[in-house]
């Protein structure tokens, strides 16, 4: 990033160049907003008409709270919890679904611009994600293997595609108390048919407790081009690059004498500032999606994305490298019958994603890596099939039929072993329906309910925990929900309510433990 300003400027004149020959577009401030559509299951609907618990977060939302990242704005929804134990490190929980995340984003599968953003370990780094990548959220609450695959807890939607309306360079600049300073230029240049977007952007700040600075580097690129009146594509590229220091849990004793100290010094542990306990993590990642309207019945869109992940994380107990390229695609077929006398969408495709990671540990000698303890090389395939039914019936009932069919398949090999073999498992053949309605009592008030199960397999990190214990015995763990609710608007849509009842029947969690050297291991 230290070529940040030259690229910038060479970026700038190019697109500021190109916007000369791009089609004016009329002012449109005055325009009325057009209703929000929500995305999730396909449904395209407006939020009260859908028939589940969605969480919707808008522009003027995210912009609204701390503009550094989205947790403010997603702890100001129901049903769904974020946290950072230290500037850049995320938890993620929709309805307890960070019961087995000690750390991380697990058990909930999240999405940024159709492509299929948690890795197929499991995984979710959604710290390389800068608020500038982010325009409108839709946290889907509960099960939703229907459609979306494993993740007991839900799922996240993450929209940043937005037409460009303005040719130009747009600069935000923020400053803060503990050392907050961040910069993010904006180039836009285009029309309707043919547009490209770049974000160059930079954070660093300092927590409030010691050894706890971070600093994120983003540069993203989004190019949008209409083929024909029938086909538009839309290209993503990410480069993401984040380092943040991690300070360790405190004793009530050392935080009672100084509740900004790191983690001290244990035994034969070093403390988090000697052992220079840090993430180091970058990622690349490219996605091209593909919307075609095949007829006036039926259209499809189709993404494929490659991406990889490297991660160094010194720690007072060890030294742990991972490598995580991995590559995948997603397809979506909408059918809507002329023939039928009431309106039915079917819905049908299907979801892949293969990784070949590799996972070494070595002691950590002052934050560097120094004798090798494990070498893993970790395979992760995932399959998903679904199809779903929306109907649209008389006095106004709408009646969704949806199911999942997931495989998983993961397989370890310990390349410092004696005798290195697979350590392998197959998750398979899991089912994961949903049934949902949705009834118009009066004006603008419906009643819903829903009943969704949900599969969850091990992610890689809980197969292969800090204590390099290899588990592929671990079980999936399975959930059902059962849900029902209200959802009005009143005043002309000033106001807008929603309750909703949810009893979550979880089986075979999954669930972390430590050993006698504070390693994690799971059951």
């Amino acid at each position: 990033m230290k070529k940040l300003p030259s690229l910038l400027t060479t970026l700038a004149i190019f697109f500021l160049l190109s916007s000369a020959y791009a089609q004016q577009n009329p002012d449109t401030s005055s325009r009325t907003l057009p209703t929000v559509i929500i995305k999730a299951y396909e449904g395209n609907r407006r939020l009260k008409e859908v028939p589940a618990g969605i969480n919707y977060i808008s522009t003027s939302q995210l912009n609204r709270n701390d503009n550094t990242n989205i947790l403010t704005t997603v702890n100001t929804t129901a049903g769904a919890r974020m946290e950072e134990r230290s500037p850049g490190s995320y938890r993620l929980n929709i309805r307890g679904s960070s019961l087995r995340s000690p750390f991380g984003v697990r058990n909930v599968k999240v999405y940024w611009n159709e492509i299929p953003f948690t890795d197929p370990g499991g995984n979710t780094y959604l710290n390389q994600l800068s608020i500038h990548n982010i325009q409108t959220i839709e946290i889907i609450k509960g099960p939703s293997g229907s459609m979306y695959g494993a993740g007991t807890g839900g799922a996240m939607l993450i929209n940043q595609n937005a037409p460009v309306t303005l040719n130009g360079l747009d600069v935000d600049i923020i400053g803060g108390s503990y050392n907050l300073s961040g910069v993010n230029i904006q180039v836009q240049s285009g029309h309707d048919k043919f547009s490209n977007t770049v974000n160059i952007g930079r954070l660093h700040k300092d927590g409030y407790r010691y050894h706890t600075e971070m600093k994120r580097d983003v540069v993203n690129w989004q190019m949008q081009l209409e083929t024909s009146a029938r086909n538009k594509l839309r290209f993503n590229f990410l480069y993401s690059d984040l380092y943040y220091q991690t300070p360790g849990g405190l004793t009530k004793a050392e935080y009672t004498a100084n509740p900004r100290s790191f983690r001290p010094k244990a035994g034969a542990f070093p403390s988090a500032e000697g052992a220079k306990a840090a993430i180091y993590q970058k990622m690349y990642l490219g996605g091209l999606s593909n919307h075609y309207q095949v007829s006036g019945a039926l259209n499809n869109t189709t993404i494929v994305y490659a991406a990889y992940t490297e991660v160094k994380n010194p720690t007072f107990r060890n030294y742990e490298a991972r490598r995580e390229p991995h590559f995948g695609g997603r397809t979506v077929f909408k059918w809507t019958p002329p023939s039928m006398h009431n309106k039915t969408v079917f819905v049908f495709g299907g979801e892949m994603q293969r990784g070949n990671f590799n996972t070494r540990t070595f002691t950590n000698k002052n934050g560097r890596a120094d004798l090798l303890l494990t070498n893993d090389d970790v395979k992760n395939n995932n399959m998903l099939l679904f199809a779903q039914a929306d109907m649209s019936l008389q006095h106004d009932l709408n009646i969704v039929l949806g199911a999942g069919i997931s495989r998983f398949n993961v397989g370890i090999t310990r390349l410092n072993a004696a005798d290195p073999k697979e350590q392998s498992r197959i998750y398979n053949n899991e089912l994961s329906p949903r049934i949902a309605f949705s009834k118009r009592l009066f004006s603008d008030c419906r009643l819903y309910a829903s009943v969704a199960r949900g599969f969850s397999p091990p992610t890689v990190a809980e197969v292969l925990p800090s204590n390099s214990v290899i588990s592929t015995t671990l079980n999936a763990e399975h959930g059902i929900s059962y849900e029902s609710g209200i959802k009005a608007s009143w005043l002309n849509d000033k106001l807008y309510t929603e309750v909703n009842l949810f009893y979550y029947r979880l089986r075979d969690a999954i669930v972390q433990r430590r050993d006698a050297n504070n390693a994690d291991y799971f059951i």
